[in-house]
């Protein structure tokens, strides 16, 4: 038997608590429909919360009869997201689900609540875009991927944003269900299956909270010109350091190097002109600092995992032609 325990923590949103309760469940009756599944081990659901006497986590309920320990934990996001307070009988919950050997996820904020465990250290994840800064402060020793929507690190899964909950979901049931009962659940709720990304959506949030004035200079200086003035001379004279100086001190201050950095920028200004004007898309490469069109395309795929046109086939909101 395979227990999907949601965790429903103070604050969770409980939209997401039951959207999975029932995506979960269907799969489940869909994998009992299926001839090469007649076998398998039975789909549990359950929802756990803290007891009021003495503040350890408890089923609350259960899809059907289970007395074994969860397979699967999950942290759905929280409605008025990150919390900073820690709870440590969640913590610690975690931690014992975790050595004996069950898989840990979270989506959106329920990231700030598994990287409390400790176990994002040195590991690639995910959390919504706009938390970024925040989590790098927070969890300095995790990798953070925010273009991302799933990271699926074995024992550790993470999703974006608030919704990330139904790719979440169609990872898990892939990964220990089968495609086939995967593909059916995404066809019976009119979900894309996994394989789109949060910078389909995201604008660049970049990482101001760290402590290196000279590099938050610099920051400033590409944040004013839209990151069109990229010269390294021309940085470093704005952050009073030498060149090499430069280069290292804003790699490990922001997680970029500036030419990653300023690329990012301009590909953000890019996204707001393709959804918000008819420029010609060259014209939009070359407004952003690009004078080579093709480079542009490139970089911008790069980053977005779209090409410009199909970026704006998805998302333009512009009826009017800007001159």
């Amino acid at each position: 038997m395979m227990e999907i325990a949601l965790l429903a923590y103070r604050g969770a949103q409980q939209a997401a608590i039951l959207g999975m309760t029932d995506l979960l469940i269907a799969a489940d009756r869909i994998a009992a429909s299926l001839p090469a599944q007649a076998h398998r081990s039975r789909l549990v659901v359950s929802h756990w919360a803290a007891a009021k006497a003495t503040g350890r986590l408890e089923r609350v309920y259960s899809s059907a009869p289970c007395s074994t320990d969860p397979s699967i934990c999950i942290l759905p996001p929280a409605l008025d997201g990150p919390h900073d307070d820690r709870d440590p009988d969640i913590k610690s919950w975690l931690l014992e689900r975790h050595a004996e050997g069950a898989v840990l996820a979270s989506i959106c904020s329920g990231a700030f609540v598994l990287g409390d465990t400790g176990l994002f250290d040195n590991r690639t994840v995910t959390t919504h875009w706009t938390y970024e800064d925040r989590f790098r402060s927070r969890f300095p020793l995790a990798r953070v991927e925010t273009d991302r929507i799933v990271i699926d690190d074995g024992d550790i899964i993470t999703a974006g944003g608030v919704m990330a909950w139904t790719d979440l979901c169609l990872t898990i049931i892939a990964r220990f269900m089968g495609d086939a009962v995967m593909i059916e659940v995404a066809r019976g709720f009119l979900i894309d299956p996994p394989g789109r990304e949060q910078s389909y959506y995201s604008g660049f949030s970049p990482h101001v909270g760290h402590k290196d004035e000279a590099i938050l200079k610099v920051q400033e200086f590409l944040e004013s010109n839209k990151g069109k003035t990229v010269n390294v001379a021309a940085l470093a004279a704005q952050a009073s350091l030498e060149e090499r100086t430069l280069l290292r001190r804003f790699q490990k201050a922001t997680g970029y190097t500036t030419t990653e950095y300023w690329q990012r920028l301009r590909v953000s200004n890019a996204k707001t002109k393709l959804r918000d004007t008819r420029l010609a898309i060259d014209q939009i490469g070359w407004d952003v600092g690009y004078t080579d069109p093709s480079a542009f395309r490139k970089v911008f795929h790069r980053i977005v995992g779209l090409s410009p046109s199909d970026y704006r086939r998805r998302f333009a909101t512009a009826v009017k032609t800007v001159a």
